[in-house]
């Protein structure tokens, strides 16, 4: 029997294992052994390795455990941690498919099998099968050192996985190569880190980059590379065991491509902290605007990260506007992979708040300037959208391009669509001339959750304003006329497949309805959002003359969701207007990231009986509560109370949370209703009278009835729950 190494980890006190279902829990018999798989759940293990703890009973012998692979002796490649009650090893060469890990006393005492089932590097494992074409641009990446990653070796946009330094300069703080640099002895620029636990380091920064799921990610922390090199049983002395998963924003772009950048790994407030940071191209949303295939690269991602460097202690997922959805939707759907998220500019998913409100507002704005131009005044507009800002209207008119397949060089730009991003690709774009064509759209980027409308061949559609009832709010409060709502109804109209107006309202697809609610696409909340710390930030822009699609009120609706699918939003903290950043000058990022750890590291430290939905609220701590920053007079001054979408308060005050015309028209804060349930027309439910007249028209506009919001949507059955595949893996497949 081989001598085994007894090596201290932080692996067995990690926040969450990776979300792994094998990862124990209940407490192991004196005379038994568990395999647990580390770095991501047995079932969707990529790229041939993974990383595993046998756990040791206490009246066994862990120098006398033997692990095979496939029957295979891999014994070597584990080693004693966690003061001998366990075994960590990287185990390699898996194959394709299933596999048997197997642990045994070697006197043939005590055995355990783990099944473990590996898939591609390239993916996919649970978002269905990739989408066609696809463009590499591993040529356009620039490293950290500033190289490109060169041609591509596959078609699966692959590279070979490469390890550069870089370090932070005091001369004009900046990142430059360090392997360069040293070439004859260390920089004498070279600045210093003082990480959260106290270590003071030299500023260099060890860059691994490499591709998984077709995506490039890069991952980064503080190492001296004179330093033993770091793997999962020797850590580096500038980490703190802590890693931040990092997102970019966009969504408009985000097709059919790799992408040529992540969500920037070298960010120097928090490598100085000493965490870890991590991401990848497929989590830009202006490089991929699908949340499912975000996911499943964040699962490859960390994987690849604990096989390199060790389980982290926890992880955050963190990012602005598109990067809020990915971290809303990941940490719901696929709880584990993130433990805590820092999110800004947010919104609860792209399908539903983002997708609605666009709508709405490109309808409303081809209303207003071609079908009725004269007859609603620009405040009259502005109280029918729900907006603080009556350019809003035409902005967000524009961003309803994420949903628009067609793109014509004579539209205006609130009508176009299909913005693809790259030359390469514009002439591939679907148009009637080109009907086989690539469709920009998010339902078309999602087909494998949506499925395919049979009645146009597209991909089906989540979207509906059949009995939506706009400025129904605005009516009541007297701002409108009878006349101008019946109008304004009456000739709104929707959209076709190719979101071109049409006289009729449009309806969703029942079955893309359904998958949209049912399966995460549109935030839940009650999944792994019940037991995650969510701290939600923003600067104000609801008043930008100009308009602004990140409107304070989509934070709300997250909340309101929380509270719906959990009885409370406890776990989740809002602020507003700080100055955000790391440094002295900009100070209140760095402290929301110093806050989490709090939070997150009272989750490590607690009482593991009490159930995580519980102990992630017992755990906040009591100085972290909702917020916003005064900066009406000469001092700024933080002002600490509930902040609520009604505007009460000093912060309601200052930063008034506005409305979106779905919500104008009667839905509720949560914004999650896809096709509403209808109901008769009923006097009562009007604050005004109509005449013999209007009423006969108002049944005319509403043959079916209007939107009954409190039923919910007619098509749900209920979220499915977390973990869902999507395909190839079988394992707690969608319906």
């Amino acid at each position: 029997m081989m001598a085994l190494v007894v090596l201290s980890t932080s692996t067995l006190a990690a926040c969450s294992g990776g979300g792994s279902p094998d990862d124990g829990g209940s407490a192991l018999a004196a005379s038994d052994l568990r395999i647990v798989s580390l770095s991501t759940r047995a079932h969707l293990v990529t790229g041939g390795d993974v990383l595993l703890r046998v756990e040791v009973g206490s009246d066994l012998d862990p120098s006398q455990v033997e692990v095979t692979s496939n029957g295979d002796d891999v014994t070597e490649s584990f080693r004693l941690v966690a003061q001998g009650a366990a075994l960590t090893g990287l185990v390699q060469g898996l194959r394709d498919g299933d596999n048997e890990i197997e642990a045994r006393i070697s006197d043939g005492g005590a055995s355990t099998k783990l099944q473990v089932v590996n898939h591609p590097i390239s993916g996919p494992i649970v978002s269905g099968p990739h989408q066609t074409p696809y463009l590499c641009q591993t040529e356009e990446f620039t490293t950290a050192g500033g190289a490109s990653l060169g041609a591509a070796l596959d078609v699966n946009c692959s590279v070979a996985t490469r390890v550069e330094y870089v370090y932070l300069s005091t001369l004009d703080q900046e990142f430059k190569s360090y392997s360069s640099a040293a070439s004859a002895g260390p920089p004498s620029d070279v600045a210093e880190a003082t990480t959260l636990d106290g270590s003071t380091v030299p500023f260099i920064v060890r860059v691994q980059t490499g591709t998984v799921n077709r995506a490039i990610y890069q991952s980064s922390m503080l190492h001296d590379p004179d330093d033993p090199e770091p793997d999962p049983w020797t850590g580096s002395r500038g980490w703190n065991g802590k890693l931040v998963y990092t997102h970019g924003g966009g969504c408009r772009n985000g097709w059919f491509r790799q992408g040529a950048s992540t969500g920037a790994v070298l960010q120097e407030g928090l490598l100085e902290m000493g965490f870890a940071v991590t991401s990848a191209s497929l989590n830009v949303f202006g490089q991929n605007c699908n949340d499912l295939l975000a996911s499943e690269t964040h699962i490859m991602v960390k994987e690849r990260f604990v096989e390199s460097y060790g389980e982290p202690v926890y992880t955050i997922g963190t990012g602005g506007s598109g990067g809020s959805y990915q971290s809303h939707q990941t940490a719901d759907n696929y709880p584990g992979v993130f433990d805590g998220i820092i999110v800004s500019s947010s919104f609860p998913d792209v399908t539903s708040a983002t997708i609605f409100t666009l709508a709405d507002a490109r309808l409303l704005h081809h209303y207003f300037t071609e079908v009725a131009p004269h007859e609603f005044s620009k405040d009259e507009q502005r109280r029918i959208s729900g907006f603080g800002s009556w350019g809003s209207i035409a902005n967000l008119s524009r961003g309803a391009a994420r949903i628009d397949a067609t793109y014509s060089k004579h539209a205006t730009p609130e009508a176009q669509g299909a913005e693809v991003g790259l030359p390469e690709l514009e002439p591939l774009r679907y148009s009637a001339s080109n009907p086989e064509g690539i469709r920009a759209t998010v339902y078309d980027h999602t087909v494998n959750v949506y499925g395919v409308d049979e009645s146009t061949g597209f991909a089906a559609r989540p979207l509906d304003n059949y009995g939506v009832q706009y400025g129904l709010e605005v009516l009541n409060h007297g701002k409108i006329t009878p006349a101008q709502f019946l109008a304004l109804n009456r000739d709104i109209g929707g959209f076709d497949a190719d979101l071109d107006h049409v006289p009729q309202r449009h309806r969703a697809h029942p079955d893309a309805a359904r998958r949209a609610l049912d399966t995460g696409r549109i935030l839940n909340g009650g999944g792994g959002l019940a037991s995650t710390p969510v701290i939600d930030y923003r600067s104000f822009t609801d008043h930008r003359e100009g308009g602004d699609i990140h409107m304070i009120v989509h934070q709300h609706s997250t909340r309101a969701r929380l509270a719906k699918a959990n009885g409370h939003a406890d776990n989740h903290v809002m602020n507003v207007g700080g100055r955000w950043g790391y440094t002295e000058e900009r100070p209140d990022l760095g402290g929301l990231f110093r806050s989490m750890d709090e939070w997150l590291m009272n989750l490590v430290e607690g009482d593991s009986s009490v159930l995580r939905s519980e102990r992630v609220v017992q755990a906040k701590p009591s100085d972290l509560v909702d917020n916003c920053w005064d900066t009406r007079g000469e001092e700024r001054v933080n002002v600490r109370e509930s902040l609520s979408p009604d505007g009460t308060g000093t912060c309601g005050e200052i930063y008034p949370a506005y409305s979106t015309a779905r919500l104008v028209a009667g839905a509720p804060l949560a914004n999650d209703i896809v096709s509403c349930q209808l109901e008769p027309l009923d006097p009562a439910d009007y604050e005004v009278s109509f005449t013999d007249g209007e009423w006969a028209e108002l049944e005319a506009i509403f043959p079916d009835g209007v939107c009954d919001w409190s039923r919910g949507d007619a098509h749900s059955e209920g979220y499915q729950g977390t973990w869902l595949s999507f395909g190839p893996s079988p394992v707690n497949r969608a319906r």
